[in-house]
């Protein structure tokens, strides 16, 4: 049947979900499939940072730069270098990322990547059609990175996670080498959730970011000047080199994702749902979505897996957005919470979505109960308002 087209599977956007799903696809032995990745234009900067914890070593172990077995939380009541054991935690810079995949792509006969903006990618008959820089492509099955947000609806939440980030050189050693700092509240919080991060390097050099979860973006000048207020505030630096910058914004919402758009088009990566909504992470979650993907085709022929109709661990995510949203605890205060009342491992675990009902109980004891009660009534209300029958009936995305 695919001798009809041009393709198996057509990749729109060679980023980290794009790449990620080649890699899983070769791996769970599809090396007939003839796979094509699509991307705009080379990347030839490095332009983002994916960090991330796990236990032991993941598929892309080579390109990891750096990794921290320790990391450090300042925040209320709690100021302390956390050993995260067995977990590390791990960067990956952007760069690093492409170049190895396209090294490995070279390697791989049955996998092509061709630059050109995609204009348009739609059905066709039993597969799709994509046009890309001035060609037209049929193909299997489509998978789609490229992130549009959706019209917002009632009875969600939508914050932003946006940063900036400075890779900064200082004259003397400034960084703990052993450590990376997680979360440091010690900044100004302003009415949104304000905390900076520290990635060291070297002894003398670091990437710091200054980060907000908030509705709306800050001025540009605002992200600088918070940055320099925390490089020369708590971390006390008078003299500091900026050798690069980069700046991102990562949607955090409980509103449902598209995640079949057309009956042969797949989104994937934040498009399809992987950025997780209370915390932003995504690289592990791209990962995990597309070995799940590559196992479905491997074993179904289509790349569409179940999942479960009630998922606990994104109700939560809800009930925290909710209670960031209206304020109705501080995100200082819960996040310093977290840790201060659990190990390290079992807060890493929850964000994980792997831990027990007990470790779950657990959390939710440590935070503002009063608070995230409420919050968790106000979510509840508004995606299974009562119906005029009297039956609880989920609302519709």
């Amino acid at each position: 049947m695919s001798a009809a087209y041009d393709y198996d599977y057509i990749i729109v956007g060679a980023g980290a979900a794009g790449l990620s799903l080649a890699y899983h696809l070769v791996q769970a032995g599809l090396h007939d499939r003839r796979i094509l990745l699509l991307e705009r234009a080379p990347k030839t900067l490095n332009d983002r940072t994916w960090c991330f914890w796990e236990v032991g070593e993941g598929p892309f172990e080579p390109v990891v730069f750096r990794r921290w077995n320790r990391i450090w939380f300042y925040g209320e009541g709690l100021s302390e270098r956390l050993e995260i054991a067995p977990y590390a935690y791990k960067m990956i810079r952007g760069l690093d990322f492409y170049n190895f995949m396209h090294r490995w792509m070279a390697k791989q006969p049955n996998v092509r990547l061709h630059y050109g903006e995609v204009t348009r990618l739609e059905e066709a008959p039993q597969g799709v059609r994509v046009e890309a820089g001035g060609q037209v492509f049929t193909g299997r099955w489509a998978f789609s990175s490229l992130y549009q947000p959706a019209p917002r609806q009632p009875g969600y939440h939508y914050l932003l996670q946006h940063f900036k980030g400075w890779v900064v050189r200082t004259p003397r050693p400034a960084f703990d080498t052993g450590a990376a700092t997680f979360m440091d509240f010690r900044v100004p919080q302003e009415g949104a959730v304000r905390f900076a991060y520290v990635l060291p390097f070297d002894a003398r050099t670091a990437l710091v970011e200054y980060t907000l979860f908030s509705p709306e973006l800050l001025p540009p000048d605002a992200y600088d000047a918070g940055l320099r207020a925390y490089l020369e505030g708590p971390l006390g630096l008078a003299q500091y080199e900026v050798l690069e910058t980069e700046f991102g914004v990562i949607p955090m919402t409980d509103a449902p994702f598209a995640r079949r758009p057309s009956p042969h088009v797949m989104n994937i990566g934040t498009a399809g749902g992987c950025t997780k909504a209370s915390t932003g992470y995504t690289f592990r979650r791209i990962q995990q979505q597309a070995r799940r993907i590559a196992e479905a085709l491997a074993q179904t022929g289509q790349p569409f897996f179940p999942e479960p109709t009630f998922n606990r661990y994104a109700y939560m995510d809800s009930v925290l957005l909710n209670v960031l949203a209206h304020r109705r605890s501080p995100g200082k205060q819960v996040f310093s919470d977290l840790f201060r009342k659990n190990p390290p491992q079992r807060v890493l675990r929850f964000l994980d979505e792997k831990t027990s009902l007990l470790e779950d109980l657990q959390i939710m004891s440590s935070v503002d109960i009063p608070a995230f009660l409420r919050a968790a009534l106000a979510v509840g209300r508004s995606r299974w308002p009562l119906a005029r029958s009297g039956r609880m009936e989920p609302r519709r995305g």
